[in-house]
């Protein structure tokens, strides 16, 4: 569908919805990846303007809740020494870990400081050449070139009170772990817009074949999501399984080739921890030889920080789509914003956060959760 302004309309949004109601002639379960599209299906209701025979479920699209505990209890150790400036996306700093959290060691006296990109943290290492400073660099491939022009620079320029606890992790084999899953029910994949303006998304193709599976890569405006929804339907109804690109006015089939190749630079491929889906081969990053001087795990020796994700939380099951937030017994009552169990309750993309802020934690028949 061509995108202009006037397609943001609540008649567009009905006119998509009466589309995807036409053409679906039985059940189907697709999976959004993002947890930006997580948070716009649920503000603005666009899973109760679909059919009841087609669900949406939740996937691990939010990069602050796959991050392991072990990372998190990394990140406190590393905060809580008096020499390090320990640098941050928001996000992180409510996470609960083990015992405590980075907004704990702030509030002790721990120099943690918020910053919006990986440069600032760079930045303020050369400002303070008497301390350590150390940015957590966690999330997908969105995030990830910005983290390596940091260790790029620093390496460069030769800012050697700087290094990164890196927690990168990569979209596509996390969506093959699903899809080979035992518990696997995921039919379709509305892949994750901003990820594949980075990577492209050739990567999806050899997904899409060998699990006879459509993949529509999707932005995260109400409209992007619909337009994804029924492309992701018409090829189940028409059994076609393609990668197509509905958010092209932002994504290009080989994405930014600069990007990667700093990327590839900086980083290598590595198998990952992911909080709820277990050891994922290849599906994260790394530091490379050239680089590896920059790496705070070392630097600090933290390397052997070993922690088990707590029981309670079911913060797995959600990440899965195993679960809706609201199946979960502690789900509003012993695990809210306030007081988490898990990241997906604190994060800005995390689904339990969507459910809490968006959706009653007791269902009425006015605000039914499908």
């Amino acid at each position: 569908m061509k995108y202009l302004d006037e397609y943001r309309t609540p008649e567009t949004a009905h006119k998509l919805a009466g589309a995807i109601a036409a053409v679906a002639t039985r059940p189907w379960s697709i999976m959004e990846v993002c947890g930006g599209q997580t948070h716009s299906i649920l503000k603005y209701g666009i899973d109760r303007l679909l059919p009841d025979r087609i669900e949406l479920i939740h996937g691990p699209g939010c990069p602050v809740c796959v991050t392991p505990l072990e990372y998190i209890d990394k990140a406190i150790a590393i905060a809580s020494r008096a020499e390090v400036v320990f640098c941050s996306f928001g996000d992180m700093l409510r996470v609960p870990g083990s015992r405590q959290d980075l907004l704990s060691v702030k509030a002790a006296g721990g120099d943690v400081r918020t910053v919006y990109s990986p440069l600032d943290a760079l930045q303020i290492a050369r400002q303070n050449p008497d301390r350590q400073v150390v940015f957590f660099a966690v999330g997908f491939e969105t995030t990830a070139p910005a983290a390596a022009m940091a260790a790029f620079q620093a390496a460069r320029t030769g800012v050697d009170n700087f290094s990164l606890l890196v927690s990168h992790v990569r979209v596509p084999p996390a969506m093959e772990a699903i899809l080979a899953s035992p518990d696997n029910r995921i039919q379709g994949f509305l892949a994750a817009g901003h990820v594949c303006t980075v990577m492209g998304y050739t990567e999806y193709e050899p997904i899409a074949e060998r699990y006879r599976i459509p993949i529509v890569v999707t932005g995260f405006e109400p409209i992007d999501v619909l337009s994804g929804v029924y492309r992701c339907v018409k090829q189940l109804e028409e059994g076609r399984f393609e990668v197509e690109n509905e958010y092209r006015r932002s994504v290009r089939k080989e994405g930014n080739p600069a990007a990667q190749d700093l990327m590839r630079r900086v980083f290598q491929v590595i198998d990952r921890q992911w909080r709820g889906l277990d050891w994922i081969p290849q599906s994260g990053l790394s530091l490379s030889g050239e680089y590896a001087f920059l790496d705070a795990e070392s630097r600090f020796a933290v390397d052997a920080i070993r922690v088990a994700e707590p029981a309670e939380c079911l913060s797995g099951q959600v990440l899965q789509g195993i679960l809706k937030p609201t199946e979960c017994p502690a789900f509003g009552t012993r695990c809210t914003p306030e007081h988490p169990l898990g990241a997906t309750m604190v994060s800005s993309e995390g689904t339990c956060a969507a459910y809490y802020r968006y959706r009653s934690s007791t269902p009425s028949p006015e605000n039914d959760e499908r």
